[in-house]
């Protein structure tokens, strides 16, 4: 059986120190965090999705918010000091952050921006949060990805 390839999110993990899982599935195009899960076994409260948007003043933002919640356009951009912040185009998100779709990790991006997870993450020891490809999730402790990730808490989703 051939090595499992890292990721730059879990290198970034490793080079902190910080202990994960790696949930490895079978999947060849792009499907929502639900289906993930689902696929995984994983809980939905516990699978978080990332997001990636822009700002007014033209910065870029990642936000980390439970598969079945939506983000909250005005909380979110209140949590990032922001007028308002919609989210990139999918046509951008290579570009922006290095990663496709659906294989869009908060940990390893090209460049780090600010991120903010979803306050209801510290409820849960660990969450779980793409492994920074198509068909890879990491199980991480939410402490460990506020300290990789340089993120905060802020209740963001709707």
């Amino acid at each position: 059986m051939a090595k499992e390839a890292k990721t730059n999110a879990m290198r970034m993990l490793e080079r902190q120190k910080v202990p994960y899982e790696a949930i490895v599935y079978e999947c060849e195009e792009f499907i929502d965090g639900i289906h993930c899960a689902d696929i995984t076994g994983v809980s939905h409260e516990q699978s978080f999705k990332t997001l990636v948007m822009c700002g007014r003043s033209g910065g870029y933002y990642v936000f980390v918010v439970p598969i079945e919640k939506e983000v909250d356009r005005k909380a979110a951009a209140r949590a990032v000091n922001e007028k308002s912040v919609d989210m990139i185009h999918v046509k951008d998100i290579t570009a922006v952050t290095g990663y496709v779709r659906g294989g869009c990790s908060p940990l390893g991006m090209k460049k780090h921006f600010p991120t903010v997870f979803d306050s209801s993450a510290e409820n849960f020891k660990e969450i779980y949060v793409s492994g920074g490809r198509i068909g890879l999730t990491l199980k991480v402790p939410v402490e460990g990805l506020l300290k990789a990730t340089g993120g905060k808490l802020a209740a963001i989703t709707m």
